[in-house]
């Protein structure tokens, strides 16, 4: 049971620290002040922050156009509900 906690609180604070990265950049875009990484956003996204950073896509409307981008974006999120499919099944064994 703690185990679900932590990663239930590892997912939430990671996905707040992922929109906060995403509005960062966002802001700067608007600016035309210095930018975030792409490579940086895709690591809070493998982080956990995956569910925040889908959230800040739709509601900033930030990275939601760029190709390649949304390719290895949703590559993490496979990658994550895989995981969590495997470790699920694992468990009810």
């Amino acid at each position: 049971m703690r185990v679900l906690l932590f990663i239930a609180a590892w997912y939430a604070l990671s996905s707040l620290i992922t929109f906060a990265v995403y509005a960062w950049d966002k802001r700067a875009a608007r600016r035309d002040g210095w930018r975030t990484r792409e490579r940086t956003l895709l690591l809070c996204d493998a982080a956990g922050g995956w569910p925040g950073g889908l959230v800040a896509q739709r509601s900033l409307r930030h990275k939601n156009r760029k190709v390649s981008y949304q390719v290895k974006y949703w590559l993490i999120v496979v990658v994550h509900l895989a995981i969590a499919a495997v470790a699920g099944w694992l468990a009810l064994r």
